[in-house]
């Protein structure tokens, strides 16, 4: 199994919406996902409930794929591309890892 695992730092405001509601699309948005891409076997998306200092990520994204070729057909799916999209215009800061378990 592979672990696709991204973390990021939210705008307080991008493309007329605040934080909260931005965060909140994201997790709707990527959650949606399990349902519409074959090689997707779980998504476990949310904000985080602790803050603090500058290392400090808003959101973290953990989708889980059987093998390493599955990736790429996770990332380009059109699907994941929508939502990709919407999250590069609201995102300060992304960093992620791929982990097999």
């Amino acid at each position: 199994m592979i672990r696709h695992i991204v973390m990021w730092k939210i705008a307080e405001e991008a493309e007329g919406m605040k934080k909260p509601e931005i965060m909140d699309r994201i997790t709707r948005e990527l959650s949606a996902l399990k349902e519409k891409i074959d090689v997707v076997r779980d998504i476990e998306v949310g904000s985080s409930v602790t803050g603090g200092d500058s290392m400090h990520y808003d959101m973290g994204l953990i989708v889980t794929v059987e093998k390493l070729d599955d990736l790429p057909l996770y990332a380009n799916h059109p699907e994941h591309l929508k939502v990709r999209e919407f999250i590069s215009k609201v995102r300060t800061d992304r960093v992620t890892a791929d982990i097999e378990v």
